[in-house]
């Protein structure tokens, strides 16, 4: 059952999205939504809105979305309609994953960053691989220039990597060798006023091969140069990290909280992902990927305990995503409306 409780999403969002903030936009909110529907839903419609007064938890201007979750539209429809959509959802931000995507028809980098600025969306970040066997590849390892250089042609400020820092092995010597390169890549992007980031899945929650009693992420963390190499935490793989390795390989408790890393160097996380999940033991991850709203994450607890900190509320990206949404343009209009209806608790 959804977890959402605005019987209009698209509607309750624009309205949060154009101006009409705190009480004001919440009564405003509560009327038009019980012109359009039925006296239950509109009853429950105002009380949620009432429930929810306060100073939004997410910042202005701060919201985006991970392609990689439209990539069925941006492949049939291009990627023009899609950021129509986006725009009318009211995203702030676009995150890429390739500048293709197999978008119908060609489109230049120079097009692909006007278009998006015509919509109103930001282009903030892109994913590109960490290294390749093959010597052409569009990675960071074999191609640092090109990557760079499409990098400053969209004017992002963030360019990175999903791909976890395997590539030598899970031992620590081996996490400290990737560290370097990340370190190396760190310097290059920032040369250009950019700054690179590692995303990460579960895995880099486990422990080293070599030393079960050292987490991999705190070999990611230790060895990396904080003023070149920046996070973005996938907050639905770091609770399935949770859930996976909060016990070492010989069965000794081992526990953290995603949310503690980030507290501790708020700085080093310029950026999330925001992907939820229903909690499901059962599973080997932990937990079902669902709309975000949908699950078990509490992020009006988690992006609040972020944006409270002292000059932090403006210094992170938010990025819905969801790796298969059933419908990829309901996804991305929910979350929006659901992480728009947040407010923090007085």
């Amino acid at each position: 059952m959804s977890r959402i409780s605005q019987p209009d999403p698209e509607l309750t969002h624009r309205l949060s999205r154009r101006g009409m903030l705190g009480v004001a936009a919440g009564a405003t909110a509560a009327a038009l939504l019980g012109a359009a529907a039925t006296p239950a839903t509109a009853a429950a419609s105002t009380a949620s809105v009432a429930a929810g007064r306060g100073r939004p938890v997410l910042p202005p201007g701060r919201l985006g979305i991970q392609l990689y979750s439209l990539r069925d539209k941006v492949s049939t429809l291009g990627f023009a309609p899609v950021f129509a959509e986006l725009e009318k959802y009211g995203y702030d931000e676009v995150e890429f994953a390739g500048y293709t995507q197999g978008s119908a028809g060609p489109i230049t980098l120079a097009q692909l960053r006007r278009l998006a600025r015509d919509h109103g969306l930001n282009p903030i970040g892109s994913h590109v691989g960490y290294y390749s066997d093959d010597p052409n590849a569009y990675t960071f390892a074999q191609n640092l220039t090109k990557v760079l250089d499409d990098a400053q042609a969209l004017g992002l400020k963030h360019i990175g990597t999903a791909s976890g820092p395997f590539r030598y092995g899970s031992t620590v010597d081996a996490w400290k060798r990737a560290a370097e390169e990340f370190n190396t890549y760190g310097a290059a992007a920032k040369a250009r006023g950019m700054k690179f980031y590692q995303h990460n899945h579960s895995e880099e929650f486990s422990f080293a091969t070599d030393n079960p009693k050292v987490r991999l992420y705190d070999v990611l963390l230790a060895e990396t140069d904080p003023d070149l190499v920046f996070l973005e935490m996938d907050i639905f793989w770091a609770y399935s990290g949770q859930f996976r390795f909060s016990k070492r390989p010989d069965g000794s408790p081992a526990p953290f909280e995603p949310l503690d890393y980030v507290l501790k160097q708020p700085h080093r996380y310029p950026l999330f992902h925001v992907k939820d999940g229903v909690s499901d033991p059962a599973n080997t991850y932990g937990y079902r990927m669902t709309d975000v709203g949908d699950g078990d994450i509490d992020y009006q607890r988690f992006i609040s305990a972020v944006t409270r900190l002292r000059g932090e509320r403006l210094a992170h990206h938010w990025q819905a995503e969801h790796d298969q949404p059933t419908e990829s343009f309901m996804f991305a209009r929910r979350s929006s409306a659901h992480l728009h209806s947040l407010r923090e608790k007085c």
